[in-house]
This record gives structure tokens, C-alpha cells and sequence, in this order.
């Protein structure tokens, strides 16, 4: 079965999420564990969890098809001390609170140098991944970095930059990456026809390994392949879904095995009509 949701709001609770997924026709779904532009983030109450998790048995969703995304301050490669500290603090609480939830995986992006340098970059990055992972030795919430777009200093638009993160992790099996379709086009990554679908699971498969894809961000994009800008677009209105160009990307047997997450423009209504659409596409 293709498991398919899309970024799902907590502003009524987490526990409103399990069957907010399913009346759009979803299986999965993406959350953020607090505001996802604060610094400030706690715990969800026991009562609270539990009944996050029971809504899920209720609504018969596995948690690992789901994840949560980290904020979007975070940013464990700044030479900045002060955010790097924070970043470093915060992403070890969302581990927490991932888990208080029963659910698997969090995702964040590895981050930007800041003009510092890739090395000096991802040696920051391990570093925090380190702490983060060390006082996280009571649960089994796996980090996954998401590819990014190819623009700035930002580490993580290819997947050797992604490997040399695993490859350098004190605890390697607990990391695993989110492919990006936007972020995968913006670097250049052609989905649209089968011979650029082979080629980029080859890729994934030959650098980190097919099986460190844990998740999928299914995101059209705005702008045409290899221009590195990082704006989502809803499937079918942009430059890979255009002329129903996903078809081929989501008919693909190894595609089909990893969770799809929609981070697309629009609401819940918006989502449905996306979901609605993708099923349709896959007849």
C-alpha cells in the first residue's frame, strides 16, 4: 500500500492529527514538534501523548510512516556559538518530544557554514549530532537530514555531503535522510522520465544506500530544473508536475516503498485535492 499525507497543523492538539490525516485521505503525515520559527519548545503532557498514540492505533497509522520536522532556526554548522548551542539544545528536544510521541523519525536540515567552509561546516554538524544522539540513548528516534537546494553555503544539496555526515556520526544506524523532490530538482536532479529517476536511485544507492531513505517530501517546484531557489509548489502546477510529470516519478516500484509527505502551498483542503490527484495519476 502507497503510504501518502501531507504537513499537518498541531494548533488543536497533537492528538487532532491522526484523524485530520485520514479525512484527507492520507496514511502519513508530517508534523512540527512547537513553532516552528521559536526557540521555546516543552515536552507534550503524558495525557496528551497518550492520546496522540491511541488516535493512531484508532486510526490504524503505522509511526513509522509519519515524522516530525525540526524548527526552522536550527542550524547545528553555524560558527556562531550562541545559535549553534541553542540549535544543538533545541534538536535534542524535539528527539524527546518525537519520541514521547511514539513516532520514529525527525527530520532537520544539516544546516549552513555561513561562509566558514563545508569541512569546518560538517565538523560542526557531527559535533552536535553527537551531543544530540548522547542524550537521546533512551529512545530509538532515528535524525534524518534532508537534501536541500543547491544555493548559498548550505550543506546537503548532494548526497556525498549527506554521506560524509553518516559516514562521520558517532552512532551511524541512527541517521538516515528525507529526499526533497523540489530541493532533488532545484540541485539538478531530473524525475520527470524514467532514465533520470534510475539515475538518482542509483545515486542515493551508491552514496548512502537506498536503504538510508527513509521518508520522501513530495514538493513541485516553481522554477525550472537546477535553479536552486527552494520554492514548493502544488503537484501538477509547477516545472516537474506540469503535464502530469510525477507519473513516472511515483509509478516507480522503489519509489513506491518510502512514505510521501506533501510540504505543498495550502491547507487541508488544498492537501485533499493533491492526494485526490496523485491517487488518480497512479489510476
Amino acid at each position: 500500500m502507497i503510504k501518502l499525507g501531507a504537513h499537518m497543523s498541531t494548533s488543536k492538539g497533537f492528538d487532532r492529527v491522526p484523524k485530520e490525516t485520514v479525512s484527507i485521505g492520507g496514511n502519513a503525515f508530517q508534523i512540527f514538534p512547537h513553532s516552528p520559527r521559536m526557540w521555546r519548545a516543552s515536552l507534550p503532557k503524558e495525557e496528551m501523548s497518550n492520546s496522540f498514540k491511541d488516535e493512531m492505533k484508532r486510526e490504524s497509522l503505522d509511526p513509522f510512516d509519519s515524522m516530525v520536522h525540526s524548527g526552522y532556526l536550527i542550524n547545528i554548522a553555524s560558527p556562531n556559538e550562541e545559535v549553534w548551542g541553542k540549535s544543538v539544545t533545541l534538536l535534542s528536544l524535539e528527539m524527546k518530544i518525537t519520541a514521547s510521541l511514539g513516532l520514529k523519525y525527525l527530520n532537520f536540515h544539516p544546516g549552513s557554514h555561513l561562509g566558514d567552509g563545508l569541512e569546518e561546516g560538517i565538523a560542526r554538524i557531527l559535533k552536535g549530532i553527537e551531543i544530540v544522539l548522547g542524550e537521546n540513548q533512551e529512545n530509538d528516534v532515528m535524525l534524518l537530514l534532508e537534501n536541500v537546494a543547491a544555493k548559498g553555503n548550505h550543506i546537503g544539496s548532494s548526497f556525498e555531503e549527506l554521506k560524509s555526515i553518516i559516514d562521520g556520526a558517532v552512532q551511524p544506524e541512527r541517521i538516515g535522510i528525507t529526499y526533497d523532490t523540489c530541493h532533488g530538482f532545484d540541485s539538478g536532479f531530473e524525475i520527470r522520465n524514467k532514465e533520470g529517476i534510475s539515475r538518482l536511485i542509483d545515486k542515493i544507492d551508491s552514496t548512502v544506500g537506498y536503504e538510508k531513505l527513509k521518508m520522501i517530501h513530495l514538493n513541485d517546484s516553481k522554477f525550472p530544473l537546477g535553479a536552486g531557489k527552494d520554492r514548493h509548489e502544488m503537484i501538477g502546477k509547477g516545472h516537474i508536475g506540469k503535464n502530469d510529470g510525477f507519473r513516472e516519478f511515483l509509478s516507480n516500484e522503489r519509489i513506491q516503498e518510502k512514505p510521501w509527505l506533501l510540504e505543498t502551498p495550502g491547507d487541508d483542503e488544498d492537501h485533499a485535492s493533491e492526494i485526490e490527484y496523485i491517487k488518480r495519476l497512479l489510476g
